[in-house]
């Protein structure tokens, strides 16, 4: 067996077991100002570049359409979707606007704004956050290492336990699914109530 399979499980296994003790009760906050902000009438906009630019548009097809659970879907938004949209701004107003620009679109408040950056300090994702602030929407951000300088500009930063983009990005995927079932959970019972 080659060693670097099993150094990569492993790593895996570490950065998983690592999770629980680290971020769960974030987590279980994320969830629930999700939640909150559903009920209230609100919705969810994500945004992260690359592998992490894939996951925001993972998350929100879960909560569009659906994770587990039949349900209504929820009204949520990747700004990464659009390729007219990216190039314009990115074109116009330079690639570091081209979340911040679309935030000030369609944030309002009681919104939940996700950014994802394994480094933390992503300066689109950075200045999409501070434009959801100041629209008052109510900021979380799924990050890695440090949580670089991401962290403490959002309301909840969930810091994936290690310094390795991919097993950030693992970590990333499972606490979106971990969020969407809590989250789909607790609307379903709404709608079945």
């Amino acid at each position: 067996m080659n060693p670097k399979i099993l150094a990569a499980l492993d790593d895996h296994r570490r950065v998983a077991e690592a999770l629980s003790a680290a971020v769960a009760p974030a987590i279980e906050s994320a969830a629930a100002s999700i939640i909150a902000s559903y009920r209230a009438g609100g919705k969810v906009i994500a945004m992260g570049n690359g592998g992490s630019a894939a996951d925001a548009q993972h998350f929100v097809a879960e909560l569009v359409g659906r994770y587990k659970r039949e349900r209504s879907a929820l009204p949520a938004i990747a700004l990464t979707v659009d390729p007219s949209i990216v190039t314009a701004v990115a074109n116009d107003y330079g690639y570091a606007e081209v979340f911040a620009r679309q935030v000030r679109a369609h944030a309002r408040a009681g919104d939940i704004v996700l950014g994802i950056s394994t480094s933390g300090n992503s300066d689109n994702v950075c200045r999409g956050l501070v434009a959801a602030r100041d629209a008052g929407a109510r900021t979380i951000a799924l990050l890695g290492g440090t949580g670089g300088r991401i962290r403490d500009l959002v309301d909840l930063a969930i810091v994936a336990p290690s310094s390795d983009t991919p097993r950030i990005q693992e970590a990333h995927i499972t606490i979106i699914h971990v969020v969407c079932d809590l989250v789909e959970e607790a609307l379903s019972a709404d709608e079945h109530a």
